[in-house]
């Protein structure tokens, strides 16, 4: 009778576990969570996920404020007129356009994956098996970054407007190793090595992103042999039209606030070429005297000239005012009550986030390169916590951790890549860079994303085991990639149409606008619906 019982209680346990219905012991801050109830604990989780992609959101605009300013170092040359002998003092950028895309703005935007799954690499080193929710992570994102944010895109330019891309050789050079990417990756998991990586093809995976880079540079510089005999037409004098760059209402405050949209706009402003080669142009929020000969802008402070520490206490006013602000300005031109009230919940919201970031140095110290530096380490920490709460979640509603980075987790840290892309889409003359966002981001996704994780764990395996690394659901893995590449044909061929028939991949009559934007999420639900039926065994 004994045994009987002791049978029938493995036969429910092992019944439990198929289902996801054992009690997950699990706990985030404290062991009292198990006590709650499972759906509580869920719904709290759930929340704590959104807060943390909020937190994503307002650590990326910083992030892109401190990036303007690394783009738009300049360098003195000296040069001799031949005729005159005199000195010719000009001021290039030390950036390239091209490289500024792929290097700073797509490795920035993606940096929350490539957080995500390198904390899941650490925490997982040292077993035979790597981690699969950074891996399921980025190939969800770039399905996130290729579906949804051209499909918010393609609607973003006004009503008949068309924006097309004016350097196609560049664009198809970033589209091929963005391909490639996902080609390589589906070559290591079952074509040369199935189910296991090795050192060596870790360590691949990371060089390709130094050729992507050499490429794209060959290209934009037109190298022979090196690139495609294309020219490169109607690239725009000014990347950001004039009328954005006036100096009025440009300048109303010193504002310290970066996490609204018009501080994202400045990476966007860092192409234009010229006779002389490539300048920067400012674009508004970035304080400039020089610019502008206005009185009143002339009697402003000078933000170059402040001291560090006076800039520095600035930013934690502004962290606690800012609500009292919202509510004394905008606010009150709201007629409805509602809005009014959701607007202020959400400015409150945002307080603690505000407060803990105002701990990254000011951006104007050393080129914007401390506050860079920081607001990578802010979203590393951010991206330890996303990591905990999903494993969380999975745990205690016994739903597939791949699913939930599929879905979830390549949306939330996907979106600083989101907003990136369609305020370009807004606010230049070109769908270069909204698009080389997207077309970068996977490819950096992919050779560094998945690559250094790996490349750690690979490496670790190969000194402490001689064994090479595991995967785990590599098969899953494999089909999403599958049809992840099938989709993006289907994305890139309705593009390549656009451009055929409209003119421009964005923008265009507002009613085929929106036939390519349903089109776009159509097929990333066909992407995320097949590889999440297929990574929990149902197909």
């Amino acid at each position: 009778m004994a045994s009987a019982h002791k049978q029938i209680v493995e036969n429910i346990s092992g019944v439990s576990s198929i289902l996801g219905l054992e009690k997950c012991e699990s706990y985030l801050l404290f062991p009292g969570e198990t006590a709650l109830g499972d759906g509580f604990r869920a719904f709290l989780y759930f929340l704590g996920l959104a807060y943390c992609f909020i937190g994503l959101s307002a650590i990326t605009a910083r992030f892109f404020r401190s990036m303007e300013n690394v783009v738009k170092q300049t360098r003195k040359v000296v040069e001799i007129d031949p005729s005159t002998n005199a000195e010719i003092v000009r001021y290039e950028k030390v950036w390239n356009y091209t490289i500024a895309d792929i290097a700073l703005l797509a490795f920035g935007t993606s940096f929350p994956q490539i957080s995500l799954a390198t904390i899941d690499a650490l925490r997982n080193i040292g077993d035979l098996y790597a981690g699969g929710l950074g891996p399921a992570t980025l190939v969800g994102s770039a399905a996130f970054d290729l579906f949804p944010i051209h499909a918010v895109c393609v609607v973003v330019p006004k009503a008949g407007e068309l924006k097309k891309i004016s350097d196609i050789g560049v664009w198809l050079v970033e589209l091929f190793w963005s391909f490639w990417a996902y080609i390589w990756l589906y070559i290591i998991l079952e074509v040369w090595t199935p189910n296991v990586v090795t050192l060596w093809e870790a360590l691949l995976t990371v060089l390709q992103f130094g050729l992507l880079l050499t490429h794209a540079y060959a290209q934009d510089k037109r190298w022979p042999y090196l690139s495609l005999p294309l020219e490169r037409t109607e690239r725009p004098e000014d990347w950001v039209p004039l009328e954005a760059t006036s100096c009025k209402n440009e300048y109303p405050q010193i504002n310290f606030g970066e996490d609204e949209v018009s501080d994202i706009v400045d990476i966007f402003s860092i192409h234009s070429t010229s006779e002389t080669g490539q300048a920067y142009q400012k674009v508004p929020g970035t304080y400039d005297v020089a610019e502008c000969s206005n009185n009143d802008i002339q009697n402003k402070i000078s933000l170059e000239d402040s001291h560090v520490l006076k800039l520095w206490k600035q930013q934690f006013m502004d962290a606690f005012k800012f609500p009292e602000q919202l509510e004394s300005t905008e606010s009150r031109k709201l007629n409805n009550v509602y809005l009014r009230l959701a607007r202020v919940s959400w400015q409150l919201l945002l307080v603690p986030w505000r407060l803990l970031f105002a701990f990254v140095p000011p951006y104007q110290i050393v080129h914007g390169w401390i506050a860079f530096i920081c607001s990578l380490i802010f979203i590393s920490g951010i991206a330890y916590i996303v990591t905990e709460l999903t494993d969380l979640i999975s745990c205690v509603t016994g739903i597939n951790a791949y699913v939930i980075a599929f879905t979830a987790l390549a949306g939330g840290t996907s979106w600083p890549d989101l907003v990136a892309s369609k305020i370009a889409a807004e606010r230049q003359t070109t769908a270069d860079s909204a698009i080389a966002n997207i077309t970068c981001s996977n490819s950096v996704n992919i050779y560094i994303g998945i690559g250094i994780p790996w490349l750690i764990d690979t490496a670790y395996n190969f000194i402490a085991y001689r064994e090479p690394l595991r995967i785990n659901n590599a098969e899953g893995l494999s089909f999403s990639l599958l049809v992840f590449f099938s989709t993006s044909v289907g994305c890139i061929t309705v593009l390549v149409f656009r451009r055929l028939t409209l003119g421009a991949e964005l923008g265009g009559p507002r009613h085929w606008a929106w036939i390519t934007c349903v089109y776009f999420m159509l097929l990333w639900i066909i992407f995320v619906v097949l590889s999440s039926l297929k990574v929990s065994g149902i197909i």
